[in-house]
């Protein structure tokens, strides 16, 4: 409703309170549609080089507030290393197996007496080639034997073990098409398409269920890489919302991937790269609390109120130490300066990139190096900017979006600060945040999660082939050997349940088939 003449304060005092209330309000609101925009229109990007154009934030010879030198006065400066792009270009890689082909002149004649020329020499050169994927019918055969002097048992070769028996696929196709999804994101709506442009026509729900089937077999492996990634004392975690299909309501609910990450490599320590996904039914308490039940130590996580909540239950007192993400605070900030162009928000994001300078050049250290150094150069630049944002704090009307910012971080200070006590902990969450990353690129492709056992599925899967990618594998190829393993395994333990009923009164053949 409009404000009119007779409405408005005739105390100045209750006036300019009422003035700074409407501007705090107008400030929100343009900063909301500055976001929207930005949204449709803009760059995403959080890059110091978009968001503020006037600094280099992540240069490593230069702490925050420090200028470039002109040309003319430091001619002689050196500049900072580029780090050498990891390309293949002029050295393919030598495990790739070599063709030859050999190309002769039209003719070997010399042109000026037309006599023989004998061959000198030669120039070679190396192209990445690719042979098209050809699908092909593995047709098994197994003889039968019988002695024709006695009437001895029929021996025959036992049938090979298949993930799907009796189906039309091996383990080596669902493999395939496991890697396409849950590893680079292919839909199974597209692979039928793929599978039909080679004459195969297979129903979309046929790939689903061989997903299940392999999911249900490495199940085990699943739970077991879960646990032990539970048994090192420090954890990434971070969730993405997921819809499933609800046939009853005919339409999708909102369910949750869970990511729960490892990785030490920052400092050398014990715990490898890995990521493992937990579908459940929501994203509150009950959940991750269920999730973590068995784990102790540092979780670092960004913040949600879910994670502050596991902590402080009496329950959980003193088995888990959250760590929160510097990024995150560093991120409303970002948000801040693109749509209201604030000065101040643009010194926070320089202070933290100078955090960063610091963090990139101790990289690979040990952890007592790491927390030395954070000790004596990171800190202070904490604890100065921690100064400013409690010195700006009382300056500002509490509408605006600035001051979220602030409160966000000041909130959370002590454990986004946590990482200066302890070099084995990172600043931010980003080993999780590119972790959780094929799951919210697969499920835009996909639209939603056929049910919950399509999430469990996914989950499962989406777990040992990115944990593969992470450890440099080739998510294909190791699942193919994980499934052939497992699918041997379970023939054997069958064959023997077998070969023990045989015993028992059962006629079987020397190669353990019943007859």
């Amino acid at each position: 409703m409009a404000l009119r003449p007779e409405d408005l304060p005739s105390d100045p005092a209750a006036l300019a309170e009422m003035v700074l209330a409407f501007e705090g309000e107008n400030d929100d609101l343009r900063a909301e549609i500055a976001t929207l925009k930005s949204l449709i229109f803009g760059a995403r990007s959080e890059r110091a080089a978009i968001v503020c154009a006037e600094q280099i934030a992540f240069d490593l010879e230069r702490t925050a507030g420090s200028q470039l030198p002109a040309n003319d006065d430091k001619p002689d400066a050196p500049r900072p290393e580029r780090r050498k792009a990891k390309r293949n270009i002029g050295a393919l890689p030598a495990h790739l197996p070599r063709v030859e082909r050999v190309i002769e002149p039209a003719s070997t004649l010399c042109p000026c007496c037309t006599g023989q020329m004998h061959r000198i020499g030669e120039e070679s050169s190396e192209a990445l080639d690719r042979v098209p994927a050809w699908l092909r019918v593995l047709r098994t055969i197994r003889p039968k034997y019988a002695c024709r002097s006695c009437e001895g048992p029929i021996v025959q070769a036992p049938a090979p073990a298949r993930l799907v028996e009796g189906g039309m696929a091996t383990t080596a196709l669902i493999a395939h098409i496991a890697a396409a999804k849950y590893a680079w994101q292919s839909t199974l709506y597209r692979q039928t398409q793929i599978l039909a442009g080679q004459g195969v026509v297979v129903d979309r729900q046929t790939l689903a269920r061989w997903m299940g089937s392999a999911a249900w077999l490495v199940r085990g492996l699943y739970d077991l890489q879960l646990k032990t990634m539970h048994g090192f004392e420090r954890l990434f975690c971070d969730e993405t919302p997921m819809p499933v299909l609800d046939p009853g309501r005919g339409r999708t609910r909102i369910c949750q991937f869970w990511a729960h990450a490892t990785d030490d490599r920052a400092w050398k320590g014990p715990a490898p790269p890995a990521v493992a996904y937990v579908f459940a039914g929501g994203r509150g308490k009950k959940e991750i609390v269920a999730q973590l039940a068995g784990f102790e130590g540092v979780l670092q996580v960004d913040g949600y109120a879910a994670y502050a909540s596991l902590a402080g239950d009496a329950m959980m007192s003193g088995q888990i130490q959250l760590a929160y993400c510097l990024v995150h605070a560093r991120r409303n900030f970002v948000r801040v300066h693109k749509t209201t162009n604030s000065p101040f928000a643009a010194e926070v994001i320089e202070r933290i990139a100078a955090v960063y300078a610091i963090e990139e050049r101790i990289r690979g250290l040990d952890a007592g190096e790491r927390r030395a150094t954070r000790q004596a150069e990171t800190k202070p630049l904490m604890e100065a900017l921690r100064a400013r944002l409690i010195a700006v704090k009382d300056g500002i009307s509490r509408r605006s979006t600035l001051i979220k910012a602030i409160d966000y971080m000041l909130e959370r200070w002590q454990g986004l600060t946590t990482f200066l006590d302890d070099g084995r902990l990172e600043p931010d969450t980003n080993t999780v945040e590119r972790s959780i990353r094929p799951i919210a690129i697969g499920k835009k492709n996909s639209l939603f999660s056929g049910d919950e056992g399509g999430g469990e599925t996914w989950a499962i899967l989406a777990s040992l082939l990115n944990t593969a990618k992470l450890n440099g594998l080739d998510p294909e190829a190791y699942l193919v050997d994980v499934l052939d393993r497992m699918v041997r395994g379970v023939s054997e333990v069958l064959c023997k349940s077998v070969s023990v009923r045989g015993l028992r009164g059962q006629r079987t053949d020397p190669m353990g088939s019943v007859r």
